[in-house]
């Protein structure tokens, strides 16, 4: 694993953007850009907002919104399905462990 900071070219509505990442990371930002590219262009493209910075601005707002909507409960709960994804994970490989001693 790299720790190795690197740039990388995105776009957010045709305006391009240099920015930091760790190679790592690179398949994540870049899905969080595709996210944030079509959140801005649905905002751009209902036409009540004309500005780039207002469209990024209620882009942020309502991707917050989605975010803290399943942190509370009224919607997925992502920590609550990342503890119990890590317990089984745990318990697979334990029983692998068991197995491989058998062989």
């Amino acid at each position: 694993m790299s720790d190795a900071i690197k740039t990388l070219d995105i776009k957010l509505l045709d305006r391009e953007l240099r920015v930091a990442c760790p190679e790592e990371e690179r398949g994540e930002l870049l899905d969080a850009v595709a996210y944030l590219d079509n959140k801005m262009r649905e905002i751009r493209d209902a036409g009540k907002i004309a500005s780039v910075e207002r469209i990024a601005l209620m882009a942020a707002l309502n991707i917050t919104h989605e975010l803290l909507k399943t942190k509370v409960g009224r919607g997925f709960d992502l920590a609550d399905f990342t503890r119990r994804m890590t317990v089984m994970q745990a318990a697979i490989d334990a029983a692998l462990a068991e197995q491989e001693t058998l062989f």
